[in-house]
């Protein structure tokens, strides 16, 4: 790879990062018939216990209408269920179902099995600076976010 400048190196590096990871999703490694975004919303409801429709749209950083879809996908195939908050009627919240349960726990010990590995393959010495490395480019990328 040639790179004229470190903004290019970054961008490229992150874009096989982004195919490496790709390849879970190619696989269907751990998110089995559902898709990648199903996946991540199922994990985020998981992680939640319960979650409206709003925050779980905020917390996955996508519009509400596609994540209506993605959470109806998750219902349709009895994964996750909504409910009615007691206190107020009109506000929704999603959680899982008993299938959506396993699924997700599922999903969770292929997924840190996966990234331990990974992190059992970096150099002792250098363990704590990837991760703070990574954090770093997460709140860089959120310090340039164009559109909010």
């Amino acid at each position: 790879m040639n790179f004229t400048n470190n903004s290019n190196q970054l961008r490229e590096l992150i874009r096989v990062l982004e195919r490496k990871l790709g390849i879970l999703e190619d696989n269907g490694f751990s998110c089995c018939s559902i898709s990648i975004s199903q996946c991540h919303a199922l994990v985020e409801i998981g992680r939640a216990k319960s979650i409206s429709l709003n925050k779980l749209a905020e917390v996955l950083n996508l519009e509400n209408s596609t994540m209506s879809r993605t959470v109806n996908n998750l219902v349709s195939n009895e994964l996750a269920k909504r409910d009615i908050d007691p206190q107020d009627r009109r506000y929704l919240t999603i959680s899982l179902t008993d299938k959506g349960q396993k699924l997700y726990e599922e999903i969770e010990e292929d997924m840190n099995l996966y990234f331990k590995k990974i992190y059992d393959n970096l150099p002792e010495g250098k363990k704590d600076q990837v991760l703070e490395s990574i954090e770093m480019l997460l709140i860089a990328i959120d310090k340039s976010e164009c559109c909010e």
